[in-house]
């Protein structure tokens, strides 16, 4: 990770309330190099600049940390390249997580970062959520679901909801248009959950807008 790069990262991740170490860093540039290395073949993101990598993808993922503190399991819908799950699973190593995506490509990345990083508790899935095998091993397991840009909100509760226990949490992540989509939800779903809070934020030292959108399974 160049020296730029490296203290945005530190600075950044400082910013949502969280002190790497020296090891931790590290971890996240191997993550990185991989990344770049596999992305020359595989299309894992349209996101090419170690900068870029860094501010949108770890530290996007890193900014739902202070909404975890309740949630042990994680489902991570749509994980893609890894995101959210394995930078959370990183600076937490207490939570258990599982990735699901629906491009071999893209879980054979993730499988070969979990085994290069040594992480344990952790698991890449290949599938969908909408599987009904998926749904009989994993229904009912989880204190969270989170998923970043993976669909419109209506669609995200909705494919969510029978894998949160009761009571569980679930994060959608967004860019700052997640407040709109919030006012176009149908009753019948806002009648499955309890919208908790909408917490807006820009990433660290730039100008672009997200927003977590928060809510708890009824």
């Amino acid at each position: 990770m160049e020296t730029d790069n490296r203290r945005l990262f530190m600075e950044g991740t400082k910013a949502f309330g969280i002190n790497l170490s020296e090891r931790t860093v590290e971890a996240f540039d191997l993550y990185l190099r991989e990344l770049l290395k596999w992305n020359t073949k595989i299309n894992l993101t349209a996101i090419r600049s170690e900068k870029g990598i860094v501010l949108k993808h770890f530290l996007d993922s890193l900014s739902v940390f202070l909404h975890l503190p309740n949630i042990s399991s994680l489902l991570d819908i749509g994980s893609g390249a890894g995101f959210p799950g394995i930078p959370l699973k990183m600076i937490q190593p207490s939570l258990e997580v599982t990735l699901i995506d629906s491009v071999r490509k893209k879980v054979d990345f993730q499988r070969h970062i979990i085994r290069t990083l040594g992480l344990k508790g952790i698991e890449a899935i290949h599938g969908r959520v909408q599987d009904k095998q998926i749904l009989q091993a994993l229904g009912g397991r989880f204190d969270g679901t989170i998923a970043r840009a993976f669909s419109d909100l209506d669609t995200l509760l909705l494919l969510s909801f029978p894998f949160l226990k009761k009571g569980g949490i679930l994060l959608a992540m967004k860019g700052e248009g997640g407040g709109e989509e919030l006012k176009r939800l149908p009753l019948s779903t806002r009648n499955r959950y309890r919208w908790i809070k909408t917490a807006t934020f820009s990433l660290p030292f730039s100008s672009i807008k997200r927003s977590i959108l928060l809510f708890e399974k009824l």
